[in-house]
């Protein structure tokens, strides 16, 4: 994608959430995730590549110890759609007997995060937590349920906060959906 093409893109987009009302979804995870895993010491794995603008707003919020790695695994690469599910890195941490939270940027269909689950549980994790920045309300069921969500998103192509379009855009501070998409 050129710049040119990206700038066209974001100009004829509609804003789905203002970077103030991602800021306040961010810190109420926090205060849940607080909750939650405050007496934990847990392990955060944040799902790479788009996790890691969420995780970057999140992890300052936490106000306890915890370890920090990350793994990844996609289905989409550069598409606009999901495929195979390929792992690249995963974790370099011991997980077996660790309470795990896991960071992504969108739960859309669910299938990645449920092979992530589920490769984290063979490995002997505790427990294991899935925060997500976004959900996508697909009207399907999903694979896979998060504890923690940050905003409910329409049924449309999304980008910004860690959410592309062509590689594009996974640095905004705002959710916005693509026209015709």
């Amino acid at each position: 994608m050129t710049p040119a093409d990206a700038h066209r893109i974001l100009s004829e987009a509609d804003l789905v959430y203002s970077a103030a009302e991602v800021a306040s979804a961010i810190e109420r995870l926090a205060t849940e995730i607080t909750a939650r895993l405050e007496d934990s010491h847990p392990l955060v794995l944040t799902v790479m590549g788009g996790g890691i603008v969420f995780a970057g707003q999140l992890l300052p919020c936490l106000p306890f110890p915890l370890e920090v790695d990350y793994l990844h695994v996609t289905r989409y690469g550069q598409a606009t759609s999901g495929g195979e599910l390929r792992w690249m890195v995963e974790p370099g941490n011991e997980v077996a007997g660790r309470v795990v939270l896991v960071l992504d940027d969108i739960l859309d269909e669910g299938v990645t995060m449920a092979a992530i689950k589920a490769r984290l549980m063979a490995q002997g994790v505790r427990e294991c937590l899935v925060a997500v920045l976004s959900e996508k309300e697909t009207g399907r069921a999903k694979p896979v349920r998060p504890e923690f969500v940050g905003l409910r998103l329409p049924n449309r192509y999304v980008f910004g906060c860690g959410m592309d379009i062509g590689g594009a855009w996974r640095n905004l501070p705002a959710i916005y959906a693509v026209k015709g998409l």
